[in-house]
């Protein structure tokens, strides 16, 4: 197994742990009410709201490049027409 997946499966058995432990309802001040609620959810959710949000503010952006984009090529024709005059007697 490779680290990375040691850890995420540490990591969730440790998250799953404490979340067990902690299922004893605590009264919690919201904005404008006091309700009694569980640890187990409150903690599971702000865990799992940290993780979405942990995880929308660490992936990699979408970006244009100038390699994404499809150039037409040019004839072989096409390069004469370009060219001055002052050009054209220099090169033949």
């Amino acid at each position: 197994m490779k680290t990375k997946t040691i850890f995420i499966i540490a990591f969730t058995a440790i998250i799953t742990i404490f979340l067990m432990i902690n299922t004893d309802a605590v009264e919690f001040n919201f904005i404008f009410v006091k309700k009694d609620i569980s640890k187990l959810l409150v903690v599971g959710v702000c865990t799992f709201v940290g993780f979405v949000l942990g995880y929308w503010a660490g992936r990699p952006k979408t970006t244009v490049s100038t390699y994404d984009r499809v150039d037409t090529p040019i004839k072989s024709g096409d390069h004469k027409n370009t060219l001055s005059d002052e050009d054209r007697d220099y090169i033949s």
